[in-house]
């Protein structure tokens, strides 16, 4: 399978607009009225008590220990076999759909591609408003993983959103109108945000994404009433010969050795995932990966590169650091540490212990007390070969000095999609069991030699072409996990066989649900893992589900929208049958009746174009303009592609108008820039020349695509 790694890495161009992405209610769900929605306020008080308003899901882990558990139990073990479809609402989008809906007494807030935000009522569906920032199409460019969103957080009678673009948002919550934006980042710069903001003692907290295209990382604090400012705190040094921003950066700074970091950026990126103890008064976020990855390029000295890959505990008042545990020193291979936290009570050699989890990127699950940050124990939960363990005494990672490429090109487990990425797991008081959605994968790292940084492109410093290395059979796939996190081993294990990760709910009826990229909804038990229930959801489903209830009934909901780094590189084993066009908010109850409308026709095949020439010198320059240029939005090779079009299967009028469209900007509104800055006519023609040679590679695995999904569909 050509390059299948690089599929995690990708951004989007191509794609469909806001304009076109229109968002349009399905028949399940009415149209709203008039009548403006009623909205009780969110206190801290309440967000502190989360756990106890069984009925809502108030903040993006349902509470601020992150454990995305429902104590909710009418929907259980017994019961679960009656689960049927209460209610659906097509977004009217073609991209990735990553957010957790937030439900504030009956009323359902989520987010689609490009930051836009709806309100249903959560036990009808009945759409109440839509909110769209209105994001430029061409800034989609700086997204490395699709155009999407993980949520809203709600505090007051206000809903808040950051936006691809990096603004954070404040809205009415009866209506959706704005109250106030701030620019969170350097609109010069290639920050995105696409992670859901959390709201700590009246402050929303906003990270930020984008270290790929060469940004500096960090986290910041916004007054939730009025959008002023509180605190920021940078997460990587910037110049060392300029003044640090806060004292943590100067002993920072010490960690990075050699090399011009700043000038690339450094990485940090707070992309994803925090949580909060009100006890101890401490927020805890995850950091990212190194700008560029390669520490080789980034710090040729060496060092730890703090706080890169990390978790960092601050005072959520004041912004100060109150200690960090660092996943991976020096990271080297895009281990991000931005991976979701939970926190929770655990008896530990018959002590009661205060504990923080994560599963990161690299392969590792971690439990740490989270008073201090000490470290307790971590074993993997994923194959991988990068380090051998993390020493006991020291709370480091060995590393194995196969994983070094420095000199040559080297595969390592687990590659940059991780061991867990963003995809939410669970934790279950009940069951003192974690389910995490696992990832086995694997890359062929290699330095890039004479690295430049261009900050139109991704600057990893890392040469992609050897991942080809992979032999041609290799499949990423995932499971679902149960870990112990005492005893620091799997309880059970759902080998899903299939590429694509999705998200986790646990409850108290004794339940795991997960959604799936198979385009089925399933849930398990608990305690052993049994399948006992299973239904078809026509999508792509990566984000996790939710539980809720109104009036006395328990609903679970998710969003549904093949997309995010999997989606935008290739399609998944559903899309051998007819699937939905259009991402869905889906909404289960027992007794549920509501029927999904049939799925739509099959895509037309297109013949490929007459090949321009067989000059290889003339289609190895297009291939290696494509490497640089395009494969991160469109993949790489013969293989039906994903939600953005892989360029083997475009339709003719594309390749009739390629100069206007590659050069000349005419798809602009789609998200499709110029690259008249970057190439001239005859580079466009020669990466049209690849493109074209790939087109009749893919011939007969497009021909055999079609023929299983007609047959399945008969």
């Amino acid at each position: 399978m050509r390059t299948v790694l690089i599929g995690f890495l990708l951004i989007c161009i191509w794609g469909c607009s806001p304009a076109e992405e229109a968002t349009a209610p399905s028949a399940a769900a009415p149209a709203a009225n008039e009548e403006s929605v009623q909205v009780g306020g969110v206190t801290d008080e309440r967000l502190i008590a989360a756990d106890s308003e069984t009925h809502n899901w108030l903040t993006h882990g349902r509470t601020y220990d992150e454990q995305r558990y429902s104590p909710l139990t009418q929907i259980n073990r017994e019961s679960v076999n009656q689960l049927g479809l209460a209610w659906y609402w097509d977004t009217g989008t073609t991209r990735g759909l990553e957010a957790t809906p937030i439900v504030v007494d009956g009323v359902m807030y989520t987010t689609g591609t490009w930051s836009v935000v709806y309100a249903h009522n959560a036990a009808s569906g009945e759409h109440l408003w839509t909110y769209d920032p209105q994001v430029e199409p061409e800034y989609g460019w700086n997204a490395c993983c699709d155009v999407v969103n993980r949520g809203v957080a709600v505090w007051g009678d206000s809903v808040f959103v950051g936006v691809l673009d990096g603004r954070l948002v404040a809205l009415n919550a009866a209506n959706g109108e704005e109250r106030w934006s701030q620019q969170t980042t350097d609109p010069a710069k290639p920050y995105t945000i696409t992670g859901a903001p959390r709201v700590v003692g009246g402050k929303v907290i906003i990270g930020n994404g984008g270290a790929e295209l060469g940004v500096r990382g960090y986290v910041t604090a916004y007054d939730a009433a009025s959008g002023e400012q509180v605190w920021r705190f940078y997460t990587v040094p910037g110049n060392p010969a300029e003044p640090f921003e806060h004292p943590e950066l100067e002993a920072a700074a010490k960690t990075w050795r050699g090399g011009k970091w700043w000038e690339v950026g450094g990485g940090g990126t707070a992309w994803d995932a925090m949580a909060y103890d009100p006890e101890l008064n401490l927020l805890y976020v995850g950091v990212g990966n190194g700008a560029p990855w390669s520490r080789y390029t980034r710090s040729p000295g060496g060092g730890d590169n703090l706080y890169l890959a990390s978790i960092i505990a601050l005072n959520p008042d004041t912004g100060r650091l109150a200690w960090h545990y660092q996943t991976t020193p020096g990271d080297n291979w895009d281990y991000t540490a931005v991976q979701q936290m939970i926190l929770a009570d655990l008896e530990i050699n018959g002590e009661q212990r205060h504990v923080i989890m994560q599963a990161p990127k690299n392969g590792f699950f971690y439990v740490l007390d989270r008073r201090t940050g000490e470290f307790i124990s971590a074993e993997t939960f994923v194959p991988i070969t990068w380090a051998s363990h993390v020493d006991p005494e020291t709370g480091r990672p060995v590393e194995d000095p196969s994983a070094n490429y420095v000199e040559d090109p080297r595969e390592v487990h687990p590659g940059p999609a991780g061991g867990h990425n963003w995809h939410p797991m669970a934790y279950s008081p009940q069951t003192q069991l974690v389910y995490i959605p696992t990832v086995d994968n694997r890359m062929v790292y290699a330095q890039e030699r004479n690295f430049e940084h261009n900050p139109d492109t991704w600057n990893t410093a890392i040469d992609f072409k050897y991942t080809e290395e992979l032999e041609d059979d290799y499949q990423v796939t995932t499971k679902l996990v149960a870990w112990d996190p005492i005893q620091q081993q799997p309880r059970w294990i759902v080998d899903h066989q299939r590429p694509g990760a999705s998200g986790v709910l646990a409850t108290a009826g004794g339940l795991v649900l997960q959604p799936g990229t198979d385009c089925t909804f399933s849930a398990y038990d608990a305690e052993n893992g049994e399948r006992l229930w299973q239904t078809e959801t026509q999508m792509h489903t990566i984000a996790a589900p939710i539980s809720y209830a109104v009036d006395g009934e328990q609903y679970i909901a998710f969003v549904a929208g093949w997309g995010g780094a999997e989606g935008l590189y290739g399609r998944v084993p559903c899309a051998t049958r007819n699937i939905a066009a259009t991402g869905r908010i889906l909404v289960y109850k027992l007794g549920g009746t509501t029927l999904l409308p049939p799925a739509p026709e099959l895509p037309p095949v297109h013949a490929p174009p007459p090949r321009i020439t067989t000059d290889t010198a003339v289609l190895e320059h297009g291939e290696a303009l494509y490497r640089r240029h395009c494969v991160f939005c469109h993949s790489l090779g013969p293989a039906d592609g994903g939600v953005v079009p892989n360029l083997a299967h475009i339709e003719p009028a594309s390749h009739a108008a390629w100069d206007a469209i590659v050069l000349g900007g005419a798809r602009r509104n789609k998200g499709m820039i110029s690259f008249a800055h970057q190439l001239d006519q005859d580079d466009a023609r020669a990466i049209q020349a690849y493109v074209i040679e790939t087109a009749h590679e893919a011939v007969p695995l497009r021909a055999e695509l079609m023929q299983t999904q007609q047959a399945q569909n008969e």
